[in-house]
């Protein structure tokens, strides 16, 4: 049997000094999958630094966010065919070395998304009080919805199989978008499972979401899903 076409899509934004580690440690531990660096927006050398490390790029036009960045990833695996979508960030905090762990996991079939949490095993890698607690709270708000345990719902590292492209390609929330991701993935009846995964320190640059940002996101996350409950499931399309 041939080896799955699997497709890394990084979102960045000004990422040119992570860049080089972080498509270095994919190389190394997905020498056959290709890369794909959606720059939104850099006003610094990301694009010029993916494509010497010798990735595909995909340049926005204007800083258009990461939900429509990371929409525009599954819009071009869904276009050329791709099996299987890594979900990595361009920052380089998602350690190369447990995708295969998302990989084995997606391999059972009994699943169509492998989200890495971060917080299983009770490690929390710095994250600020304030952003936790939104965090926390997100994580009942999604548990009780879903009817499973939902440790970290911000998390970005993910693998996702041939029906979750499919949906992602046509739907994906743009704003704060994994937690409403995974309501959307239970309303349409696609099954998830988090795996355990370790978080790298941020080599360079800092996270822009700030004590009161948190505060803004959870209330915001919050109302979105809400909201999204009152809406019609979507209709997964048959997929070969």
């Amino acid at each position: 049997m041939p080896a799955p076409a699997t497709l890394v899509i990084l979102p960045a934004l000004n990422e040119a000094r992570n860049l080089p580690g972080t498509l270095a440690r994919l190389r190394q531990c997905l020498p056959a999958a290709d890369i794909l660096v959606i720059n939104d927006g850099s006003l610094d050398a990301t694009a010029a630094v993916a494509r010497a490390a010798g990735a595909l790029v995909l340049d926005m036009p204007y800083n258009v966010g990461i939900g429509a960045a990371v929409q525009t990833g599954f819009k071009f695996a869904a276009a050329y065919d791709y099996d299987i979508v890594v979900r990595n960030d361009g920052d380089g905090q998602h350690a190369a070395e447990d995708i295969q762990a998302l990989l084995a996991a997606l391999a059972a079939g009994d699943i169509d998304v492998a989200i890495g949490s971060r917080f299983i095993g009770g490690g929390d890698y710095g994250t600020s009080p304030a952003r936790r607690a939104g965090i926390l709270i997100i994580s009942r708000l999604l548990s009780a919805i879903t009817r499973q345990p939902i440790t970290d719902p911000t998390s970005g590292f993910a693998a996702f199989n041939r029906r979750a492209i499919r949906l992602f390609a046509r739907l994906y929330p743009h704003d704060y978008p994994e937690p409403e991701a995974i309501l959307l993935l239970h309303r349409s009846g696609l099954k998830l499972r988090e795996v355990p995964v370790t978080f790298r320190a941020r080599e360079y640059g800092r996270s822009s979401i700030t004590a009161l940002r948190s505060v803004y996101y959870m209330l915001k996350v919050i109302l979105a899903i809400l909201i999204n409950l009152l809406r019609r499931a979507p209709v997964i399309e048959a997929t070969v």
